[in-house]
């Protein structure tokens, strides 16, 4: 089986796009709906674009922490951030929010490995030793954590009285 970089899932959230993406570029609320991350700190949010963050992941028994830069910050289009562990470059994973003309907007979330290159190796053995997941599934097992992270979104934007 090749090695998939890039993962994309997308599901329709009966909100308008501003109110999506305020909700994921609000980053420390990421442990409402993420499977894997389980709280960020953050000095406050949404997250403008340089924005650094720390997010605090959970596998199982194994817990450890990963630091981020918002690289992209479109109000009602675009969030992304860059993911890095002790320095050494992990994955760019971002949100887009388009309109589908009856006030729902469709949020795609997609996710790039960005371990290659001289840092490649470290990078791929510490996601080893901290998630457990090699890397040729790592792929697989984020596009299953993006559809539950993607419904949790949607169950908690479509809630009655939702905040």
């Amino acid at each position: 089986m090749e090695r998939e970089w890039t993962v994309e899932e997308s599901v329709v959230v009966a909100v308008e796009p501003a109110a999506a993406y305020g909700a994921v570029a609000e980053v420390r609320r990421t442990g409402e709906w993420s499977p894997e991350c389980r709280a960020v700190w953050s000095r406050s949010g949404p997250l403008p674009t340089g924005a650094r963050f720390v997010g605090f992941n959970r596998k199982g028994p194994l817990v450890w922490f990963t630091t981020c830069r918002v690289t992209v910050a479109a109000p009602g289009r675009e969030f992304a951030f860059r993911v890095g562990t002790f320095g050494l470059p992990v994955a760019l994973w971002g949100y887009r929010f388009e309109p589908t003309g009856d006030g729902s907007t469709l949020v795609t979330e997609y996710w790039r490995d960005l371990r290659t290159g001289r840092g490649r190796r470290p990078a791929e053995l510490l996601g080893l030793v901290f998630t457990a997941t090699r890397p040729a599934d790592r792929a697989r097992v984020n596009r299953a954590g993006m559809r539950t992270t993607l419904a949790r979104l949607k169950a908690a934007l479509e809630r009655p009285g939702r905040s």
